[in-house]
């Protein structure tokens, strides 16, 4: 399943992001997995949670963010949550036809292998796709 949280800036998704983080780690018998661009949760993430910060690895397009998560999890079956911050800052395409057909793959592949993913992306709600607020 796939669940993609959009908010203007400063309207408290870091926060909520760190909670359901916390949360997750507390209630969930599988691998934590939380992904950002740069550096800024390094100290609100607890050690227990895999911190994959996307400069260091190079991820740059929607692809290769793509690619990356299936990889991931192919890896490490144990993954059952994954939280990825800052979600449009990553990708390079973030009109709505490629955020739409990333997250539609994206959600296929999380419900077949009964992943829980969440996205957090600094954007106007009101202003998002039908395609894309199908995952709100």
């Amino acid at each position: 399943m796939v669940k993609l949280i959009l908010g203007l800036s400063g309207s408290g998704k870091t926060k909520h992001l760190v909670q359901l983080v916390h949360e997750a780690l507390e209630t969930t018998s599988g691998s934590v997995v939380c992904i950002e661009k740069g550096k800024n949760l390094t100290y609100d993430i607890p050690y227990q949670v895999r911190l994959v910060h996307t400069q260091e690895c190079g991820i740059s397009t929607n692809e290769m963010l793509a690619g990356f998560l299936l990889g991931l999890h192919a890896g490490n079956y144990d993954i059952t949550r994954i939280f990825i911050d800052d979600f449009y800052r990553i990708l390079n395409d973030c009109s709505d036809a490629a955020v739409e057909k990333f997250l539609d793959s994206l959600n296929v592949y999380a419900e077949r292998e009964g992943i829980e993913i969440t996205l957090f992306a600094t954007a106007d709600p009101e202003a998002a796709s039908e395609g894309v607020k199908k995952y709100f």
